[in-house]
């Protein structure tokens, strides 16, 4: 259509250099004229080898309107014509989303909850080294706080590697609430002078290893973006 419309246009400009009343000069007969599907009859004149259509018959067969406007021939044709409706394109085939890695919500999330285990440790920690009390009601605001932070995390998951990473989320709480309820209990029992030996022995016991090694992972894993699977989790 585009094609018929650029030769409409380069007729109507020929048309203005050759007036009607020319054609009686030169070879003239009716033909069948098929534009864009539409047929019709209009008169035909050659002139140099080359074929100009009548334009009022063009008008007719397009369905358009003509008017004159001082040294000007105007021909308008209808909006149908001039923007045809476009043909149906097949919508693509359904495929399988890819998981490219955590969504943004669930690694906001998964930081705070990192940060919140990490310092209920560390404060734990501090506490046990030092000699500090340390209660049921201290332990469980702790624990309570980090399991909201969890909770948030769980919310956020929207894909498989985000709901992968939860799980490894929470077993890193699940790990720190073991180790949480046996050091109050310990305490609780006067059983703590044993990390008393070393500065590190607290540290360096297997169970603070596996969540300080945990930890690490976690914040690095969920920091890049994408999902990774460490030992030190399960």
């Amino acid at each position: 259509m585009r094609n018929c419309l650029r030769n409409v246009l380069l007729i109507s400009s020929w048309l203005s250099f050759f007036p009607l009343p020319n054609f009686a000069q030169h070879d003239q007969r009716s033909r069948i004229l098929v534009i864009d599907g539409k047929a019709g009859q209009a008169a035909v004149v050659e002139i140099g080898g080359r074929a100009y259509v009548e334009i009022e018959g063009l008008t007719q067969i397009t369905r358009g309107s003509l008017s004159f406007k001082a040294d000007r021939i105007v021909l308008s044709l209808p909006t149908s014509n001039v923007n045809p409706p476009m043909a149906d394109v097949p919508e693509p085939a359904h495929s399988p989303i890819v998981d490219s890695g955590l969504s943004r919500e669930f690694m906001l999330a998964g930081i705070e909850e990192i940060a919140t285990i990490r310092e209920w440790a560390s404060t734990l920690v501090y506490a046990i080294e030092n000699g500090y009390p340390v209660t049921e009601r201290w332990a469980a605001d702790s624990r309570a706080q980090a399991a909201h932070d969890l909770t948030l995390a769980a919310a956020a998951a929207s894909n498989e590697s985000d709901r992968n990473a939860l799980q490894l989320l929470t077993n890193e709480f699940e790990a720190a609430r073991e180790w949480s309820n046996r050091l109050v209990h310990e305490r609780k029992a006067m059983d703590t002078a044993k990390y008393a030996i070393s500065d590190n022995a607290l540290r360096d016991d297997p169970a603070s290893q596996k969540i300080i090694t945990c930890g690490h992972f976690l914040a690095t894993m969920i920091g890049s973006g994408s999902f990774k699977d460490d030992p030190s989790c399960h």
